[in-house]
C-alpha cells in the first residue's frame, strides 16, 4: 500500500516556515501519540488533555481512531496490512499538523510496535511523544463501553486486538499512564506536567 505511484512531482516550499508558525502560536508543534487497548482510555484522556491545553492557549487537534475511519481511512479494515496503512496515513497527517505549528493528539490502538516506530522516524527529533495508555485487557473488557469485547468473544469481530489479534506494548514510551490505577484527572495532570517539564508547553 505504501508503494509510490505518483511521478513527476516536486516539493514546493512556502514563504512561511514552521518556526514562523510556532512563534505566532506561542508554542511548539508536536504529536502526542496515545496507544493502548480498546477501552484503555485513550480517547477519554486525549479529549481531556486537548481541553486542558486549549484552556491554556495551546492550539491542538485530536485525530481519533474511530473518527478517522469515518473519512480518511474509511477504505481500510483491520487486517495487519490495513492497520499498518492506517497508522502510516495518520503519521503523515500528524506531521502536517506539526509543520503548521499545532499539537496533534492521536488516539489509536496502533497495536504494532514497528508501525509506531515508523511514525517516530518520519517526524523530526522530539516531535513524537509516545504515551502508553496501559490498562489490563481484563479491565478493558469489564468497561467494554462499545460492546466490542463481547462481540469479539462471540466471534462477531475478527482480528480484535487483545482477543484474537496481538498488541505490542511500547518498550520506550515517553510516558505511561496506568489508567486502571489513575483517575482521568490524574492522567491528564501527568501528561501536562510532562509537557511542561520537557519544555513543550510554557508552564502555567
Amino acid at each position: 500500500m505504501t508503494e509510490r505511484k505518483a511521478t513527476n512531482i516536486v516539493w514546493h516550499a512556502g514563504n512561511v516556515t514552521r518556526d514562523d508558525r510556532e512563534k505566532i502560536n506561542g508554542h511548539k508543534g508536536f504529536t502526542v501519540w496515545f496507544t493502548g487497548l480498546s477501552g484503555s482510555g485513550k480517547s477519554t484522556v486525549a479529549v481531556a488533555v486537548e481541553k486542558a491545553l486549549w484552556d491554556r492557549g495551546v492550539r491542538t487537534y485530536i485525530l481519533d481512531g474511530d473518527n478517522i475511519r469515518h473519512g480518511l481511512n474509511a477504505n481500510l479494515g483491520f487486517s495487519p496490512e490495513d492497520r499498518t496503512e492506517n497508522i502510516r496515513r495518520i503519521g503523515e497527517v500528524a506531521k502536517l499538523f506539526n509543520d503548521a505549528g499545532l499539537v496533534a493528539l492521536t488516539a489509536f490502538i496502533s497495536p504494532y510496535r514497528a508501525d509506531r516506530d515508523k511514525v517516530r522516524a518520519l517526524m523530526g527529533a522530539g516531535d513524537f511523544l509516545e504515551v502508553h495508555v496501559d490498562c489490563p485487557v481484563e479491565e478493558c473488557e469489564k468497561r467494554d463501553v462499545k460492546g466490542l469485547y463481547a462481540k469479539a468473544r462471540a466471534g462477531q469481530i475478527k482480528e480484535f486486538t487483545g482477543i484474537s489479534a496481538p498488541y505490542e506494548a511500547p518498550e520506550k514510551a515517553e510516558l505511561t499512564l496506568p489508567t486502571h490505577q489513575l483517575s482521568e484527572e490524574q492522567s491528564v495532570a501527568k501528561v501536562i506536567s510532562f509537557l511542561e517539564e520537557k519544555g513543550y508547553i510554557p508552564r502555567a
